[in-house]
């Protein structure tokens, strides 16, 4: 349970430094933070797979590339569900979505979550 509430507190640290690096990322309050880090890791591992399977040609076609297109459908679709979570648009979204997926990642190498 500890390495899950650190993995979700990670994974919104990541968020907070996308917001500040990214123009076109804002968060009003940091309850709005918290619930896109939720959103998001649940669109993650309930909506993506599906998305991805449906993608399935595409993906292959563009050697997994569409996968990052993927992310940032994503991440958008995150910013249309929490109220107070606003992104500028797709490519915004898209360059987040990166973003965050490696500092998520770094961060937890660097913490040793799983």
């Amino acid at each position: 349970m500890t390495g899950l509430l650190l993995k979700w507190l990670l994974n919104c640290c990541a968020l907070f430094i996308v917001m500040k690096v990214i123009p076109g990322i804002q968060i009003n309050h940091i309850q709005n933070l918290l619930m896109a880090t939720v959103v998001i890791a649940l669109l993650n591992m309930f909506v993506r797979p599906v998305i991805i399977l449906l993608t399935l040609p595409v993906t292959l076609l563009t050697l997994g590339l569409f996968a990052l297109v993927v992310n940032g459908l994503i991440f958008s679709l995150a910013a249309h569900l929490v109220p107070g979570f606003y992104v500028a648009g797709f490519g915004t979204a898209f360059l987040a979505a990166l973003l965050y997926s490696l500092l998520s990642s770094v961060l937890n190498l660097m913490f040793g979550t799983k």
